[in-house]
């Protein structure tokens, strides 16, 4: 059977029957001109379901995290103690007409030697530079140092950092500890009593910004900071190289003082203050401890975390209560 020809040529149009569906449409009023835009707003904004205090409460400190992180250290001691350390920077702020001082003069010549760009600044743009990196009220006495990102840690380099030294392994891991003032007060005690490193979590945890940087007065330079995606597996991986993990809470059945464990190497785990460890934490731990108080509630986090902190320190060098 032949193939059906097409018919070629004019064909039958419509006769103007859809012209109106081709002609543009006039423009849409703008929203205050509809009278019913705002009764519209209100009834999908009712239909949203509202969010739990909790869910708002998180959200606030997840915003007010990132705004305090930065990467700008500011500070004569911090910063002095972030070039003794080698931290990685690009520039060095400092106030013209700065008052004569000692850390201002190492810091110039640290930054100098480093190949860190010095950069000669009034206060009123030190204070915008400050203002603009999440810091308004910083208190940056004339000095400023631009940084990069923190390198952290992995777990196994802290223990083997740790076994290098002369003395039995000290981790401080956090558990739920979310004010970067808490971590870094942690760190500067962690310091002073000879840990070798602080592992926090990733998730529901302070991270090292510049809040925890300027309350640690610059020992962050010298303690080493990893940040693990699990805390449990991460305690067990400690207890498999033969550390054994203490756990600190309010509601821990043995007392501080006099801790037999403190002599070997060791795992402190600090709870959150208030609500303390969590529980698969707790469970991992091998022992939970208490420190002894009067009539306080509780401790603050990083204030307890110093107090065990000493007291490790104490067993360790044999002194008398």
């Amino acid at each position: 059977m032949p193939a059906k020809r097409h018919k070629k040529g004019p064909t039958k149009g419509s006769g103007g029957k859809h012209r109106r569906a081709l002609e543009g449409k006039s423009s849409t009023l703008p929203a205050e001109q509809r009278h019913w835009y705002e009764d519209k707003q209100r009834a999908k904004a009712a239909k949203r379901p509202k969010p739990s205090p909790r869910a708002e409460q998180r959200s606030r400190t997840e915003k007010r995290q990132r705004k305090v992180d930065s990467d700008l250290l500011v500070g004569r001691n911090p910063v002095v103690e972030a070039l003794r350390a080698g931290m990685p920077a690009t520039r060095l702020f400092l106030v013209n007409s700065l008052d004569p001082d000692n850390r201002v003069t190492e810091a110039a010549r640290l930054a100098g030697d480093q190949g860190v760009d010095v950069v000669e600044v009034n206060r009123t743009d030190l204070d915008r530079r400050c203002e603009s990196n999440g810091q308004p009220d910083a208190a940056h006495q004339g000095v400023a140092l631009q940084t990069r990102p923190y390198q952290y840690w992995q777990p196994e380099a802290l223990l083997d950092a740790a076994r290098e030294s002369k003395t039995p392994a000290l981790i401080v891991v956090l558990d739920g500890v979310t004010d970067p003032h808490n971590l870094g007060a942690i760190i500067r005690s962690a310091t002073a009593f000879g840990a070798h490193g602080v592992v926090i979590p990733e998730r529901r945890s302070a991270g090292v910004n510049m809040t925890a940087w300027k309350t640690s007065a610059g020992t962050l330079a010298r303690m080493p900071v990893a940040q693990v995606t699990n805390l449990n597996r991460t305690l067990e991986f400690f207890k498999k190289e033969s550390l054994f993990a203490v756990g600190l809470d309010a509601a821990g059945d043995t007392p501080l003082p006099g801790l037999e464990l403190a002599t070997g190497p060791l795992v402190l785990v600090v709870g959150a203050e208030g609500k303390g460890l969590s529980r698969l934490v707790r469970e991992n731990c091998d022992e939970v401890v208490n420190i002894p108080i009067g009539d306080a509630e509780s401790l603050n986090a990083s204030v307890a975390a110093g107090v065990s902190l000493y007291e490790v320190a104490r067993l360790r060098a044999g002194q008398p209560e």
